[in-house]
């Protein structure tokens, strides 16, 4: 059922047709726009599970161009954060991603045109930048330090973007970083103005960053989605009159 369903959200941006879903718009767009780049012409009409797809090109929405792509990319994540940072040892870090290479749940989903792979994509993502921004502790605002960090960032932008669970790992980083403040707090060594550049890095790079990343999402997704369509209703007048194919497009809304 849930493939039916973000399949037709990717249709919707293929036709530029306006929708409303509960989710945020960046997953969506991404598959929308691996089956435009693919050749997908959006006219799958996804009425029920099970529907052949037939002559329609659904490859690229469905795995071998998104989902299964960046499935791909979790081993090589799950085994970067454990070799490189947390156990540091190759034995464990390779059972790890063997154990997810293996894993049915991931073999499953990566087979289908669902958000889960593009946010687990985002939520490893997250943690192997954080965990890496934490081994640059020792030189602080160094390039490596500013490019994990606002990674860091940009993923975390990336895990909301797709699935409001993403605040999770929001909710992970936030508390590492504490921690990380109070501990830079607690050093008599350090002075209070570059106690304050610590701080603020982190409010530009972990917060003020991830919210127009977000915003930026939702501003791309209510320019691509330029035609009226079945989410019309939940809007207001004056949004309808800016939709094409609306009853109201272009008629002259009083505020």
């Amino acid at each position: 059922w849930d493939e039916t369903h973000f399949g037709k959200m990717g249709s919707y941006y293929i036709n530029r047709t306006f929708f409303f879903d509960v989710h945020p718009p960046l997953g969506k767009m991404l598959i929308g726009l691996a089956g435009y780049l693919s050749g997908y012409d959006g006219t799958f009409p996804f009425q029920k599970p099970g529907d052949r797809y037939e002559q329609h090109n659904y490859v690229g929405m469905r795995g071998v161009r998104l989902c299964r792509l960046v499935s791909s990319c979790l081993a090589f994540l799950c085994l970067s954060i454990q070799l490189l940072e947390l156990s540091k040892s190759l034995p464990a870090a390779l059972l790890t991603a063997f154990i997810l290479i293996f894993d049915t749940g991931c073999i499953t989903l990566s087979q289908y045109i669902l958000l889960d792979p593009i946010l687990m994509f985002f939520l490893m993502g997250a943690v192997l930048s954080m965990v890496k921004c934490n081994s640059c502790a020792d030189r602080p605002f160094s390039a490596s330090w500013w490019f994990w960090l606002s990674l860091t960032g940009v993923s975390l932008a990336g895990a909301m973007g797709v699935k409001f669970v993403g605040l999770f790992v929001v909710l992970l980083v936030g508390l590492n970083t504490i921690y990380d403040l109070w501990d830079l707090l607690g050093n008599l060594s350090l002075s209070l103005v570059m106690f304050g550049k610590h701080l603020l890095a982190r409010v530009l790079c972990l917060i003020v960053l991830p919210l127009a990343l977000y915003m930026a999402m939702f501003a791309v997704h209510f320019a691509v989605l330029n035609r009226s369509g079945p989410g019309d209703g939940f809007f207001s007048s004056a949004f309808q009159s800016q939709l094409i194919g609306n009853n109201l497009h272009n008629v002259s809304v009083p505020e």
